[in-house]
């Protein structure tokens, strides 16, 4: 049996038991996810949901990586390497689940990719939306607003690296972080969601209203 490959275990550390708890109840069928990186949290979706009814999953990356993936960055990736295991990781994972599952790749940055989904008559669709692309808080508020256009009402939105703060010489930058856009998010929509208990460094909500 072909094995899959992943360079880090961020995705387990961070979301898997999350991720577990959360899928006992919830059971999404229609999937999207911004940023996909090798393709962890993918392959884990495939084998436990995909093992119990067919899937849609779209994948929103750019695959040339954010600053912290820039040479000299705290994370020095071959992004070209890191697609290909992307790609060859969710092959492994399609190839062995039970029922049928459409991976849908939208290359290309978040905003323009996500306002395409919404100009395909994808308002409301995905049942489970998960954000961990970019971690510069201009770049995660976009993502967040269109995200909640594009989540169905009673649908899951989460986020991931809610608390991840990027080391730099001069010390912390807000600015650079996930926390702030998250937070202006919610508040923000605080009448047409709720956050979820539990998440470490993580944030789930639940859309509640269009």
């Amino acid at each position: 049996m072909e094995k899959m490959e992943f360079t880090n275990n961020w995705f387990a550390q961070n979301a898997r038991d999350i991720w577990d708890g959360l899928f006992k109840t919830e059971k999404p069928r229609k999937i999207l996810e911004i940023g996909s990186y090798e393709g962890a949290s993918v392959c884990h979706l495939i084998k436990t949901l995909g093992n119990e009814y067919p899937l849609e999953i779209h994948c929103v990356d750019t695959w040339e990586g954010g600053i912290e993936h820039k040479k000299g960055g705290f994370v020095d990736s071959d992004m070209s390497e890191v697609e290909a295991r992307f790609l060859n990781n969710t092959r492994i994972a399609i190839s062995q689940a039970a029922h049928p599952v459409e991976l849908v790749l939208h290359k290309g940055y978040s905003d323009l990719q996500l306002a395409k989904l919404l100009a395909e008559g994808k308002a409301e669709y995905f049942d489970f939306v998960y954000v961990d692309g970019s971690h510069q808080a201009p770049d995660v508020l976009v993502d967040a607003v269109l995200s909640f256009k594009l989540t169905r009402v009673r649908g899951v939105l989460g986020f991931d690296d809610y608390l991840w703060s990027e080391p730099l010489p001069y010390g912390h930058d807000p600015i650079r972080c996930p926390k702030i856009a998250v937070d202006s998010f919610v508040n923000i929509y605080c009448r047409k969601l709720h956050v979820m208990p539990g998440g470490r460094r993580q944030l789930y909500t639940r859309k509640t209203a269009s």
